[in-house]
């Protein structure tokens, strides 16, 4: 990238990307644009000549929200800017950017890929050796290369993707139709709800809705750290994907960087509550935050009828 350059990306974004991006690349001279990907006039005003990359995530982090690649991969290739696609939620096992147009593919490794909560690493991969090659010269000049113990480790992982992946999924879905019929949750953000904007997008792409879910409080911020704070089976933790189950606040935890005033512009909620449902009993993992939000439910009812009752 060069000053000048412009990379679009989406409203909803990883963290760490958002802070490579916006503190790393832009003083730099690069122009970030952060717009909403699901609209294609938002897209067309955004893209221009100047435009060298567009990324986005689908689904993203942490809201799940998704994103028609191949139209996405369209428009960019119009303006002769490349796709990036994170493809770290979804994994290879249900959905293959490359098949839609993307021009690079990205993967935290760390995540579903190892699937042990033991490694960290990422993976960027590229249909054509000349856009690959300014990647792989980074790669040499810079010295990221895995270890050879974390690359047993990955291929340890992916022996086991496509099982971990599906358990993964069934229990995300059992989560989200539990959590949606909870009175303290004001909203589910899973694919695989029929009430999910990205919903058909994710059936026509995707051949699984994926492991993610996240949800919105309705509550305090003292509520959601009480909440995420005294699980029996979601351990608090900001990765995700592994065999044990995570659950994170992403406004104090993996999307802190972004300013409270930009992350309320986004409409990335301070009592949203990501979930990576592990490999456990789905029942086990329903109970347990069903549990945690009816204690909620109790000391809220507590609270109210000491205030209702006279002294």
């Amino acid at each position: 990238m060069k000053p000048g350059d412009e990379i679009v990306i989406p409203l909803d974004v990883y963290g760490g990307t958002y802070r490579m991006l916006t503190r790393v690349y832009q003083p730099a001279g690069s122009v970030v644009r952060q717009i909403d990907l699901a609209n294609d006039q938002a897209l067309a005003s955004a893209l221009n000549p100047r435009t060298k990359l567009v990324w986005i995530e689908s689904p993203t982090n942490p809201r799940l929200l998704v994103y028609d690649i191949a139209r996405i991969a369209a428009a960019a290739h119009a303006h002769g800017a490349l796709l990036v696609v994170d493809n770290t939620f979804a994994t290879p096992v249900f959905q293959q950017p490359f098949s839609l147009g993307a021009d690079l593919v990205v993967h935290s490794v760390t995540k579903y890929l190892a699937g042990h909560s033991d490694l960290i690493q990422g993976a960027v991969l590229a249909r054509d050796p000349a856009v690959f090659e300014p990647v792989k010269f980074l790669q040499n000049a810079t010295g990221a290369v895995p270890s050879p113990f974390d690359c047993w480790l990955t291929l340890r992982g992916l022996k086991t993707l496509e099982l971990r992946m599906l358990r993964h999924a069934e229990n995300a879905e059992a989560v989200a139709q539990a959590l949606q019929r909870h009175p303290l949750v004001r909203r589910v953000y899973h694919p695989g709800l029929s009430t999910h904007p990205g919903h058909e997008i994710a059936r026509r792409q995707m051949t699984g809705f994926g492991g993610m879910v996240s949800f919105e409080l309705d509550g305090s911020i003292d509520d959601v750290i009480a909440f995420v704070g005294s699980r029996r089976f979601f351990a608090l933790g900001e990765s995700l994907g592994g065999v044990k189950s995570l659950l994170c606040h992403p406004a104090r935890m993996t999307h802190a960087s972004i300013p409270a005033e930009e992350r309320a512009r986004l409409g990335l909620s301070d009592t949203l509550i990501r979930l990576s449902p592990g490999c456990e009993h789905r029942k086990d993992l329903v109970a347990d935050l069903i549990a945690g939000l009816d204690h909620l439910a109790a000391g809220t009812e507590r609270a109210i009828a000491s205030v209702a009752t006279p002294v």
